[in-house]
């Protein structure tokens, strides 16, 4: 099987590669995927406000962790969803188990920020 030309960089250069991958995905996911670009703006409302609300450090950087695991997570759907459009576009059960369950996982992120928001806000 045929390996990718860029693995065998190391030191600087693979970590400048690294992160102009990782900013062309960031800017792909922003352009092309709605979710991602709404849960981008509600991360820029969050995360100040997290930062600003009189609650411990712990409660901040749990509440800012909470918001960034769903760009995360979104991230990962998205990539699953353009993996499995690039395989076929045709309609299938598992092509749909698949993109499905990425969403699930992104619902339930979304229910741990409401639920770690809500134990450090009122508990």
């Amino acid at each position: 099987m045929e390996e990718s030309p860029f693995k065998g960089k190391t030191g600087l250069t693979r970590v400048l590669n690294a992160f102009r991958y990782s900013m062309a995905g960031l800017a792909a996911a922003y352009r092309n995927e709605d979710a991602f670009r709404q849960e981008v703006w509600l991360a820029v409302i969050l995360i100040p406000l997290a930062l600003l609300l009189p609650v411990s450090a712990v409660g901040k950087a749990l509440m800012v962790a909470s918001v960034l695991l769903v760009v995360v997570v979104e991230l990962i759907n998205s990539a699953l969803e353009a993996t499995v459009d690039r395989i076929s576009l045709e309609l299938h059960h598992l092509a749909k188990r698949a993109k499905d369950i990425g969403s699930a996982a992104v619902f339930v992120a979304l229910v741990n920020v409401v639920a770690v928001w809500g134990l450090v806000l009122f508990a």
